[in-house]
């Protein structure tokens, strides 16, 4: 919060900001201080009332630059995140259309699925502030600044600084009071830690449910402080990323936000780029977290394939139709990003070890060379609808991203063959999330798994120019979430 500025005992106007003024008083003129910024009580104003000595013209220009540099930021002029009518400026990240809403001047949320909406610019250096307020006590949300424009793999959410929206949930490690802390990837020095990376609030000034509660976060060069209804209480410093985007974040319950709005301050210098929140690259969701709208869906394969909030849940079984979930929507060139994770008990098992040229190893005997290694099934992701055209998903040593069928035809050349193998084995063990991103341009395909390029690309003879998008059934439990694809074409 601003300090109250002082007055002058003869002239009603505010005089100096409190840093100011201090240092007036510390140079012992805090009594000279009425000739700056003043409009007199009365018209007449006698002599006397003025200084009798003179200031020295240095220390007139150092009070000047001092009160310009302290109040710069805070003339800034305040522009509106929500124009109350819709949700203009704004992404829905993962949620389904009506997570969000503009509603009687208000974004209402429902709370449901899990996930967030982000502004659509990035901000560094600003104060925000909002009013919220949870409909059901005991509910659930959250402000992220400095957050990246995707979720973080296997998450709902996004990596950021959260500023937590709790109501009536206190624990040994969070309060309801305004928490702030760093999440999936994201760093912070908190001020008044308990030994982790979560800053605690100083005193409790949260209203309950259903009162509406007031948030100004300032966050200046990594360093953010929030006022819950009037009065600073939490502070963290040295965050990472410092620039990105905000975000209002759907958690299991009800909220309403309204009177959103950003004041820009100065940046003084460009950021490195690892203090930067990774950019728009205009990816949608193509599962809403809530149903399967937008996939083709008959009523054996709803039984099988559920969405079950941000995850999409296959039981690894089939009814007597189609068992793979497509896609409704066709793509040509595209990229896509997917995370999946086995849900079945891994079991060791020896499986077959695939060379880097494609072929299968064979022991000195000229028997198949198997490693042991935990086995939880085998899925995939088809691409433009081609059963030949799937990026495997399986425990086997050589690792996923694999293109089977095109490793498989010893009529294509042994390069071809070579491309279709993972470079690398980037699994993560059985239960852990794993992040695909498969690049799709023409008839040549790169997947990265986890970070690391698998597949650099291989060339896809025969792939039809679009096609849909499919999960494979292949007998094994899976889930999949974080489903966003980017068009090329």
């Amino acid at each position: 919060m601003n300090a109250v500025p002082r007055r002058c005992r003869t002239y009603h106007r505010p005089l100096l900001d409190a840093p100011l003024l201090d240092a007036c008083q510390e140079t012992g003129l805090a009594e000279r201080r009425c000739f700056l910024n003043m409009r007199p009580v009365t018209p007449s104003i006698h002599r006397s009332s003025f200084p009798s000595s003179p200031i020295p013209v240095w220390l007139v220009l150092l009070m000047m630059l001092a009160k310009a540099d302290g109040t710069h930021a805070r003339d800034m002029a305040w522009t509106p995140l929500f124009n109350g009518r819709d949700l203009e400026g704004w992404v829905n990240v993962n949620c389904a259309p009506d997570t969000f809403r503009a509603t009687n001047g208000v974004i209402f949320c429902t709370g449901f699925p899990t996930g967030e909406l982000r502004t659509r610019r990035m901000y560094q250096n600003f104060a925000l502030e909002l009013e919220w307020r949870h409909l059901r006590p005991q509910g659930n949300a959250g402000v992220f600044v400095w957050a990246d424009a995707l979720t973080a793999p296997g998450q709902p959410f996004i990596r950021a600084v959260e500023v937590q929206v709790l109501d009536g949930r206190e624990g040994p490690g969070h309060t309801s009071d305004g928490d702030i802390f760093p999440i999936h990837g994201a760093r912070m020095i908190p001020e008044n830690g308990r030994g982790g990376d979560r800053a605690f609030p100083t005193e409790k000034r949260m209203k309950p449910s259903p009162e509406w509660n007031h948030y100004r976060i300032e966050c200046t060069n990594g360093a953010i402080a929030l006022a819950v209804n009037g009065k600073v209480v939490t502070r963290g410093r040295e965050a990472s990323p410092r620039k990105g985007y905000i975000c209002l974040e759907s958690e299991g319950s009800p909220i309403e936000f309204r009177n959103l709005r950003i004041q820009e301050w100065p940046v003084e210098k460009a950021l490195a780029p690892d203090h930067i929140a990774r950019p728009d690259e205009h990816f949608v969701s193509l599962y809403n977290g809530l149903d399967l709208a937008g996939w083709l869906t008959r009523a054996d394969t709803a039984r099988h394939w559920r969405a079950q909030d941000w995850v999409l849940d296959h039981d690894g079984k089939k009814g007597e139709g189609d068992p793979h979930l497509w896609t409704e929507e066709e793509f040509g060139d595209f990229v896509l990003v997917a995370d999946w994770r086995w849900t079945a008990k891994p079991v060791a098992k020896p499986l077959p070890v695939i060379r880097s040229d494609g072929t299968r190893g064979l022991n000195p005997d000229g028997s198949e060379e198997l490693r042991e290694v935990l086995d939880a099934g085998d899925s995939g992701i088809y691409l433009r609808g081609d059963l030949n055209s799937e990026v495997n998903i399986w425990c086997w040593p050589v690792g996923s991203g694999e293109l089977c069928k095109y490793r498989e035809d010893v009529k294509r050349s042994a390069e071809a063959r070579a491309a279709a193998t993972p470079k690398r084995r980037a699994d993560k063990p059985p239960g852990q999330w794993n992040r695909f991103v498969v690049t799709l341009r023409g008839n040549r395909v790169s997947v990265e798994l986890n970070g690391e390029r698998v597949i650099d690309q291989a060339e896809l003879d025969g792939i039809p120019h679009r096609g849909r998008i499919g999960l494979q059934h292949h007998g094994s439990p899976i889930q999949f979430a974080n489903l966003f694809i980017k068009r090329l074409d």
